[in-house]
């Protein structure tokens, strides 16, 4: 587990790339907000987390599985994880930040990866509070 990126991964740098192509600008990974989100639109005060479906338990998907050996283990480290991200996203919401949730399997192929650049932009100019998009 110690090779685990928990920023800059692939899926979130190809989100990067595609929003940053659109006029998007952020900031990356502020320790100053709850949950250091991967992406901050100052802006728009809003921000967005790039979840990997198997580590933030993205429920229904087929990405989303647990390992057959210690799966006690694997178990409590994945409803940590979940409750470590309802507690973020409450501290966020409370504070007036709107949260866009970006799931794994909506970035697996380039034209996915366009797509979700495409909807994610429009809840930034939409005003809404939240969004949670998936493949």
């Amino acid at each position: 587990m110690a090779g685990i990126r928990g920023r800059d991964t692939k899926p979130e740098t190809l989100l990067r790339h595609a929003l940053h192509g659109r006029g998007l600008r952020y900031r990356l990974h502020s320790k100053l907000l709850p949950g250091r989100p991967d992406l901050i639109f100052q802006k728009y005060h809003a921000v967005v987390f790039v979840h990997g479906c198997f580590w933030h338990r993205h429920a229904g998907c087929r990405y989303c599985t647990t390992p057959k050996t210690n799966p006690e283990f694997w178990h409590k480290k994945f409803a940590a994880n979940v409750v470590r991200d309802a507690n973020a996203m409450g501290r966020l919401l409370e504070s007036g930040w709107r949260i866009g949730t970006v799931w794994e399997c909506a970035l697996r192929q380039e034209n996915q990866v366009q797509i979700t650049a495409v909807r994610l932009h429009s809840w930034l100019l939409s005003g809404s509070s939240t969004i949670d998009l998936s493949g």
